[in-house]
């Protein structure tokens, strides 16, 4: 169970004083493929959802939180569009690994908010309270092998291009207040070569790839029972299975014709 001061999660299988690690869950994939969605999607069937966030025993965090303050110069080209926010030095990988270690401290995390309209960090930040699982989805969650190697799970959403490109027009349009030609001239330029080259190479670390995001509930379905047996505890008494140390699971693609996750 979440808890709301700087303390370390306890075992709760045995009664004793164990420090028992958070489950990390990255989640991965291209540009509006439907990450934040998948997340959300879990905590909805997990019933996490309308859980007051000192109680949630799963959180979600986003990548995109963690932009690079910009200099001058970038954010001049950041508002004309001439930026490459998808591009791993984009990113302030230093403070992902900082707080990954934190949480996985079973410590209280300060994560920075980002405002998408002035390419700027807010001055305040969201407070995330010990969890059980964390879900932590981006474009390049496991393009850094430091940060990679944290992650217990790895799910990669695989969306079509086309498909991701309208919800990224749609998306920057309505919420970012970008204009439709800026939006398809970073995407042509930035998005779509940078995805190529640093994000879907990613995909082969992944345990589980997801067609069609949130859509596909089979898959989802699959991944809330894995979580569920780990807010069980029934992880923790597995003595042989690959999910509960550092090793790296057998690659699965998961469909509506899929078994179980690993």
């Amino acid at each position: 169970m979440a808890g709301d001061t700087e303390t370390h999660l306890q075992d709760r299988g045995d009664g004793t004083d164990v420090v028992r690690q958070p489950f990390l869950i990255g989640v991965s994939g291209g540009t509006a493929s439907g990450k934040s969605s998948v997340c959300e999607k879990i905590m909805e069937l997990l019933g996490q959802n309308k859980i007051d966030h000192h109680q949630r025993q799963v959180v979600i965090l986003s990548q995109d939180s963690f932009y690079k303050v910009l200099t001058p110069e970038q954010k001049a080209k950041a508002l004309k569009g001439q930026f490459n926010f998808d591009h791993p030095d984009a990113f302030d990988s230093e403070l992902i690994m900082q707080t990954l270690r934190q949480i996985l401290q079973g410590k209280t995390v300060q994560i920075p908010v980002y405002d998408f309209v002035t390419h700027s960090r807010k001055e305040e930040f969201v407070t995330v309270y010990p969890a059980d699982v964390v879900l932590f989805e981006g474009i390049l969650m496991f393009y850094s092998q430091d940060i990679r190697d944290l992650f217990q799970m790895k799910l990669f959403v695989d969306t079509d291009p086309d498909t991701r490109l309208s919800r990224r027009v749609l998306r920057d349009i309505s919420e970012r207040g970008r204009e439709l030609e800026q939006v398809l001239a970073q995407y042509i330029t930035f998005v779509k070569p940078a995805f190529e080259e640093f994000c879907l190479p990613t995909k082969k670390y992944a345990d589980v790839i997801i067609p069609r995001g949130a859509d596909n509930l089979v898959a989802i379905n699959l991944i809330v029972q894995h979580i569920q047996d780990i807010l069980n505890g029934g992880l923790s008494k597995r003595h042989n299975g690959c999910l509960n140390g550092h090793s790296t699971p057998r690659q699965r693609r998961t469909s509506e014709s899929s078994s179980r996750p690993h």
